[in-house]
């Protein structure tokens, strides 16, 4: 049998599946649920936590939730509209760093632990902010060197 160039792309695929262990048997992974949907109260009802609503419009609703049990902490949960409306309102909140759980129009904003946390109820992508602490340097200022070109 000739091995052709498609048959290596397939075969080099399959061997990066078994390395990453995708596809496997999940073993050493902890599982993470289907990923929720819902109304604001209904996600924050899943993790056991009041809403103090923030913001509440037609685009965006927006509460800080602390979990009744404790075992997340306090973070941000917002629900929205549409799903652009929801990746613009993460690309800009990237920005100020931080890290989120995001889910089919909500996102929950907190501590990495937190988030950890809240996925093994909600589901949900981890997402990191942007890291800014590689721009704290003391550099001089006067030399023209800004962060305005970022």
């Amino acid at each position: 049998m000739k091995v052709t160039r498609p048959m290596l792309a397939v075969a080099g695929a399959a061997a990066a599946l078994v390395l990453t262990g995708c596809g496997g048997s999940g073993k050493g992974a902890e599982a993470v649920p289907e990923t929720a949907t819902g109304s604001l109260e209904h996600l924050a009802a899943e993790v056991e936590c009041t809403p103090d609503i923030q913001i509440d419009a037609d685009e965006i609703r927006q509460a800080v939730c602390k979990d009744a049990k404790e075992a997340a902490g306090k973070f941000i949960l917002a629900t929205f509209a549409t799903d652009r409306g929801q990746r613009e309102w993460i690309n800009g909140a990237k920005d100020y760093g931080g890290h989120y759980l995001v889910g089919r129009k909500w996102v929950a904003v907190g501590e990495t632990g937190t988030m950890t946390a809240l996925r093994k109820t909600l589901g949900g992508d981890l997402e990191d902010g942007t890291d800014h602490s590689a721009h704290t340097s003391h550099e001089p200022s006067g030399d023209g060197a800004s962060h305005a070109g970022h």
